[in-house]
């Protein structure tokens, strides 16, 4: 029962000791509605952060061929531990764009615990990511209107059915892994950062930016 004891003790300590070495990044419903403004003003300007200007006569044919309608977003951010990924998605004549990721639902206690055991989650905008100072790393894939359709149910889908969040296995860049393998793109070992995971993902797809789902 001694050992027990230490033992139980020896992890607590070590879990404030993170806690205090961690900020926990958490979404929550005051961060989104905080950072609403933000989005519309904040979309349109990254949204070809990887793009530059071409000469006219030639802008419009490459987008014509290149991009569709839609957009899947796949990003990644700074934050105090190793940082969060999570995906953009709307369509591109519009300003305001949604936001899907995996997250702890809480403070910073809820994300030590959830490198021991399952914590509840939350799966929408998240404290900096509407914010294109704390941007690590985004690779952008566009979509027609039907594709765009069926991705955009899975990703809601995606969110209704994440209701716990674990550092080892129900993570973000799990996450936004399940959405792009259902777009058909090569994904990437998903146990690793934010940004090296998103790099890593267009590298694996040549940095293609359209995306067509194969048939139903």
């Amino acid at each position: 029962m001694t050992n027990k004891a230490d033992r139980s003790g020896s992890c607590i300590l070590a879990g404030f000791a993170l806690a205090a070495m961690l900020s926990c990044t958490t979404p929550s419903a005051s961060a989104h509605q905080a950072n609403k403004g933000a989005a519309d003003a904040n979309a349109l300007a990254t949204a070809d952060t990887a793009s530059r200007p071409q000469p006219q006569s030639t802008r419009r044919s490459v987008a014509r061929a290149e991009k569709g309608p839609y957009y899947v977003d796949f990003r990644a951010r700074t934050a105090a531990s190793w940082g969060h990924a999570f995906v953009w998605y709307g369509k591109t004549s519009e300003r305001a764009v949604e936001v899907a990721g995996l997250t702890p639902a809480g403070d910073t206690l809820a994300y030590v615990l959830g490198h021991i055991t399952f914590v509840p989650s939350e799966t929408g905008a998240s404290y900096g990511d509407l914010d294109p100072e704390y941007l690590t790393a985004s690779y952008r894939v566009y979509l027609n209107e039907a594709d765009a359709k069926r991705v955009f149910a899975y990703i809601k889908k995606l969110q209704a059915n994440s209701p716990v969040w674990n550092a080892e296995t129900m993570n973000c860049t799990g996450f936004i892994g399940d959405i792009a393998e259902f777009m058909g793109l090569e994904v990437p070992n998903r146990w690793q950062r934010p940004e090296n995971f998103v790099n890593h993902l267009k590298e694996m797809n040549g940095g293609r930016q359209m995306v067509r789902l194969s048939a139903e």
